[in-house]
């Protein structure tokens, strides 16, 4: 955050950038980081949740269901994540959306496009998803 503010008040006020900046850290200090929730970690209730929102894909509902499993023991935010990759309409979206309903956590779709690596080689990144604590201090 330090970075960003030493980079606005490099800038002109008047700059389409210093806007952007500006907004980024309008809505990073608006974030409750004060408030966290818990995490609903039932692997039954998930795996019948994944039950009824896909038919088939067992092969990536048990890998779901071993990761929710394992974040249930090590108790802590960081480690891996679960990256879904595919054409449009392969179901990526209402895999997010079930994650989230297990784990009793709101829904969010974060858009990416444009950011880190794509965004330096000129190719344009696609939209991710993410199943969020809502008003809480870890995404």
């Amino acid at each position: 955050m330090e970075k960003e503010f030493r980079k606005l008040k490099l800038m002109s006020p008047t700059s389409a950038e210093a806007t952007v900046v500006r907004n980024y850290i309008d809505w990073f200090l608006s974030l409750p980081w004060n408030y966290c929730t818990r995490d609903k970690l039932d692997l039954k209730q998930a795996e019948k949740i994944l039950d009824e929102d896909h038919y088939g894909l067992r092969e990536v509902k048990d890998r779901i269901l071993e990761y929710l499993a394992v974040q249930g023991l090590v108790k802590k935010i960081k480690g891996p994540i679960l990256c879904f990759v595919g054409p449009p309409g392969g179901g990526k979206t209402s895999l997010a959306k079930s994650i989230a309903r297990c784990m009793a956590r709101r829904f969010v779709r974060l858009s990416l496009e444009g950011s880190g690596t794509r965004r330096r080689s000129g190719a344009t990144g696609g939209p991710t998803w993410a199943p969020c604590r809502e008003r809480s201090s870890s995404p």
